[in-house]
């Protein structure tokens, strides 16, 4: 009988056949070339469109056709799919089908879902007849390849070693097979994109599983499923026509050994195969971490197992990233999911969902975890149930597990080991055997592959969430004088970071300045230009530049960036001492303006001005006046602009949606998204800031102008205390008139010509600013013992709740603030 390393350990053999010279070699046939024992198989590799993608030597040796006249072509004009049939008198136990067959060609043509093989009488190359023998190995999977065909001289194994009774391109499962050595050699001459290092790799697999699975890449693991029952369908198949020949000669017809075993182990496989495309199916439905856990768990119960436990990394449970390597005895694994048919609630309490341990060296889940491999235990013992039990502290889990099978599986992606599964069967169902040891393991390797990806988008979604918050300001939502509500929606839920932002910057005199901005495109690229523009539009606005020329400075450096970006801004300063709005706009759309008077909802009349970016255009700003109670909402066009829509209808909704009344600045925001985040079509995102402007009474500001004088000093402490005790904040008149002298001293000392001015301003805070004509900012200084100057800031930064400085057109402003006490 011919061996199965017989047939596969000349695979790619070329060197021994060639020995006698290239042009012997040629010429003769494959019969004349082979050696005893050592048959050259054809290789071929069919894609998806049922082009060849590889023609081995032996498929040139075998069909004639040389390798650069193969690859490309259809398989179906290149495989003879149907041929003469055997001779009458075939004294060889393997029975023969028509040609290569209609099933080789069912699955050239994609309709075959399981392997299949025959047996053919072809014309040889040098004009002869030759009787091959064909298997055929649908691939499923990924990748473009969709059909592994092996094709043999059926004479040259006869001849090898004898009559045969059953011949499949399978692989001994035992470890001493005596060609893996020259099989890890030789595959990548086979399939020359597999390196050595992969093909030992891939060896060592078969020897484990006892059948091939071939890897087209270093990530994607294409199973090549035995069919155990090919041989004898296919010999009995023979059995039948040659009792239809025996019936129509008038010949005594064979009696028809029994074949029950064989039809249940052909019923086993397709079985198999039919539960492990049917898992397939149920599983990986979403990207969702938690679902698909869920799904994994109950694909498996109860038609494979009665229980099954899943545990999974720490870090993949938290989609997180972790380092490669192989887990040890301090790894955390989570219990994420137990699926059983028991009572309800047996194993709640003593194998509770959400549990983190370790597992010690001697278990085997610390074996399977780090081999990779699956492990069977028949039965688990008493002594391993104790052994197990330990783990668990004051839970006693012998009951559960002691007298049951259990197989554990790896759930294993890209060679990374991200969590297994324990299956336990009851007692009184038969063990696992190596069948479902085989079906276990790529039942698992499905699974691992699918909760690899919902990993990695648990962790990418994290990690775009975590960049777009860091990006997104967080605004406090009250300001001096106004109120402040915010909302950003991003454009789909794949990519969470864009371009667009919104922000509110803390000015001198108690001013706000409000920005929204939307960088053209979307991806990281975009939200990387939009996080440098924030951070410059923060900048400028701390020096206190003029809208018009803050969009200048803007334009200028988004230039500078690069070419590529353009974005349109609109910048408003909100003065509520003044009641006065001072606007800018580049490229972006209006903001609405909601009076308190009416309730009347209306887009302000902007010049619009061109996106920072294009260069070379002015900008325009205008002052508007406003009232207490009025509500300014700035917005990006993803909330207006629909796909077939004219914008002019967004931006009518945004006004009539922004004047609804509402309870509260969150409640307003919320109304306007439903209204125009409803109708459907919005792929862009969305940044959304509401300021109702709330001003600040005459009767809460207080100003004095000093002289250039040091005499001015003690006047400046004195009208301090004085109004805070009219204000009455006088817990507040000791450290505000001390840090008030401070800074009046400093500006006396350093001031010009004109007079030095101080304001105190009452709201949500206590204010206190200092202006003069000095445009050099004083900077905080380590005074010594013996320095007669640099106290004063010192003594603000100690006793202020804030404080800072800017540059102003005519000089500098420095102030602090106090919180304001509890009444």
């Amino acid at each position: 009988m011919v061996t199965p390393a017989q047939i596969l350990r000349p695979w790619g053999e070329r060197a021994r056949v060639m020995d006698h010279g290239t042009d012997r070699a040629e010429q003769g046939t494959a019969t004349e070339r082979a050696e005893p024992g050592r048959v050259p198989l054809a290789v071929v590799v069919v894609d998806r469109d049922g082009l060849v993608s590889h023609w081995s030597r032996g498929a040139r040796r075998l069909f004639g056709t040389p390798k650069e006249e193969a690859i490309g072509r259809t398989a179906l004009d290149l495989l003879p799919v149907s041929g003469a049939l055997p001779e009458e008198r075939d004294t060889t136990s393997y029975t023969a089908c028509d040609g290569l067959g209609p099933d080789l060609e069912s699955s050239l043509d994609g309709g075959l879902s399981y392997p299949a093989a025959g047996r053919a009488r072809l014309t040889a190359p040098g004009g002869g007849r030759v009787d091959v023998l064909w298997w055929a190995y649908p691939l499923v999977g990924p990748g473009p390849e969709r059909l592994l065909v092996l094709a043999a001289d059926a004479e040259a194994l006869r001849a090898g070693d004898g009559a045969f009774e059953r011949i499949a391109p399978g692989f001994a499962p035992h470890t001493d097979f005596p060609g893996s050595q020259d099989l890890a050699r030789r595959l990548p001459e086979i399939l020359p994109s597999m390196s050595v290092g992969e093909s030992a790799r891939i060896v060592g697999q078969i020897l484990e599983l006892g059948y091939p699975i071939l890897e087209f890449s270093q990530n994607d693991r294409v199973p090549v499923t035995p069919e155990w029952g090919v041989a004898r369908r296919a010999e009995r198949k023979a059995r039948r026509e040659r009792a239809a020949r025996a019936r129509a000669a008038g010949e005594p017809v064979p009696e028809e050994p029994p074949d029950e075993g064989e039809d249940l182990e052909y019923a086993a496989v397709r079985e198999r195969l039919e539960f492990l495309n049917e898992v397939s199916g149920r599983i990986g439905t979403s990207l969702d971490l938690s679902r698909t856990i869920v799904e994994v768990s109950r694909a498996v119960v109860p038609r494979f197992t009665d229980v099954a436990g899943t545990y999974l990394r720490e870090q993949v449970v938290a989609g997180e990233g972790f380092e490669d390597g192989v887990p040890d005895t301090t790894t955390m694994w989570h219990r994420v999911a137990v699926e059983h048919t028991d009572e309800p609630g047996r194993w709640d309490d003593v194998v509770p969902v959400g549990e983190a341990m370790p597992f010690p060296a001697h278990t085997p889940f610390f074996q399977c975890m780090t081999s990779g491999r699956p492990v069977l235990v028949p039965r688990i013992s008493e002594e391993m149930g104790h052994a197990i039990a330990a783990q668990f502290e004051k839970r006693d889990i012998r009951p559960l597990i002691t007298g049951r099978s259990m197989l554990v599986v790896p759930l294993k992606a890209r060679n990374v080991v991200l969590g297994f599964m324990i299956l336990l069967r009851h007692p009184e169902r038969p063990v696992f055997n190596d069948m479902d040891r085989v079906t276990g393991a790529e039942l698992a390797a499905r699974a691992g592959l699918v909760l690899d990806n919902a990993r990695m988008y648990t962790f990418q979604e994290n990690v775009a969430e975590t960049l777009q918050d860091s990006m997104l300001p967080h605004i406090p939502p009250r300001m001096a004088g106004c109120d402040i509500a915010t909302r950003y929606l991003p454009g789909t839920l794949l990519g969470r970071v864009g371009g667009d932002w919104f922000d509110a910057v803390k000015l001198h005199g108690g001013r706000t300045a409000f920005v929204v901005g939307d960088v053209m495109g979307h991806g990281l690229n975009s939200a990387a230009m939009m996080g440098q523009l924030r951070t410059a539009v923060q900048t400028m606005a701390g020096l206190d530049l003029p809208p018009a020329q803050l969009l200048r400075n803007l334009d200028d450096l988004a230039q500078r960036l690069g070419d590529t970006y353009l974005a349109t801004c609109l910048y408003a300063v909100y003065d509520p001492i003044a009641s006065e709005l001072h606007l800018a706009n580049a490229g972006h759309i209006p903001p609405v303006l909601v009076r308190a008077g009416d309730g009347r909802g209306e887009l302000l009349d902007l010049p619009t001005g061109a996106p920072v970016g294009v260069g070379g255009v002015p900008f325009e700003a205008i002052r508007v006046r406003v009232e207490p109670g009025d509500r300014l909402v700035m917005c990006t066009d993803g909330l207006v602009e629909m796909r077939g829509e004219d914008i002019g209808v967004g931006l009518a909704t945004l006004c009539a949606s922004a004047a609804h009344p509402a309870a509260s600045m969150d409640d307003a925001c919320d109304t306007i998204i439903r209204a125009l985040n409803t109708r459907g079509g919005r792929k862009d995102d969305v940044a959304l800031l509401m300021a109702r402007l709330n001003g600040i009474e005459p009767d809460d500001v207080a100003e004095w102008r000093l002289a250039l004088d040091p005499a001015e000093v003690g006047r400046a402490r004195a009208v301090v205390r004085e109004q805070l005790h009219d204000w009455g904040l006088a817990k507040l008149a000791a450290p505000t008139e001390l840090m008030a002298g401070e800074l009046v001293t400093n500006a006396v000392r350093h001031s010009h010509a004109r007079p030095v001015e101080l304001r105190l301003v009452r709201g949500d805070t206590l204010l206190c600013e200092v202006d003069d004509d000095d445009h050099e900012l004083p900077t905080l200084l380590d005074a010594g013992p013996l320095d007669e100057a640099g106290r004063g800031l010192r003594v603000v930064s100690t006793l202020s709740r804030e404080w800072g400085t800017s540059r102003t057109k005519a000089g500098k402003t420095v102030w602090f603030e106090l919180t304001l006490p509890r009444r």
